[in-house]
């Protein structure tokens, strides 16, 4: 500041002198020079009271809070940048973790599928064997019903033939027979 003060008065001290006129500049009559003076005291007012030092004070002091907000926000978004990188690698381990959950689900799934596959086939083979078990017991179940009934229509038969053939001494000796043959084969 102090080395543009030279280059100011070199700049402003000719121009009053050339507006006054036919005044002389150096009167108190000139209000340019009384101007003049006026802005001459309060520069040297102002230096007297160190404002320019302060001034460059406050602007240093301004220039280092500025600077500390800069480190400040140079601090904030580095960190951002490395939380940024955390929850971008956060986010990976998940979706990795995910994918492996469904791959492992699909697994589970089709295993599960075959399996009730297998069981669909072994029930449906129990429920053929009880089926055919079925119909196989209902098949002799018919069969000895056939028999029976054929031999119950045979003996009915055998009956009445026998009776219209034989006579009562020969029934009665049939019948004695018989009896003793079943006596002999229960002893």
């Amino acid at each position: 500041m102090t080395r543009l003060l030279p280059l100011f008065f070199v700049a402003v001290l000719p121009a009053p002198a050339l507006a006054a006129g036919d005044k002389p500049f150096f009167s108190l009559a000139n209000t340019d020079f009384i101007v003049l003076l006026a802005f001459l005291l309060f520069i040297a007012v102002l230096f007297y009271f160190k404002v320019p030092g302060l001034l460059g004070g406050m602007l240093d002091k301004r220039a280092e809070t500025i600077q500390a907000e800069l480190d400040e926000a140079k601090a904030l978004r580095e960190e951002a940048q490395t939380l940024l990188a955390s929850y971008e690698r956060k986010q990976k381990e998940v979706a990795e973790q995910a994918e492996r959950i469904v791959a492992d689900a699909k697994r589970d799934a089709e295993a599960a599928a075959e399996q009730a596959k297998e069981d669909l086939k072994t029930s449906i083979a129990r429920r053929v064997q009880a089926a055919e078990d079925q119909i196989a017991s209902a098949e002799a179940g018919a069969v000895k019903e056939v028999r029976d009934r054929a031999v119950s229509v045979a003996i009915a038969a055998a009956a009445e033939v026998i009776a219209a053939k034989t006579s009562a001494a020969d029934q009665n000796s049939l019948i004695d027979d018989a009896i003793e043959q079943v006596g002999s084969k229960l002893h």
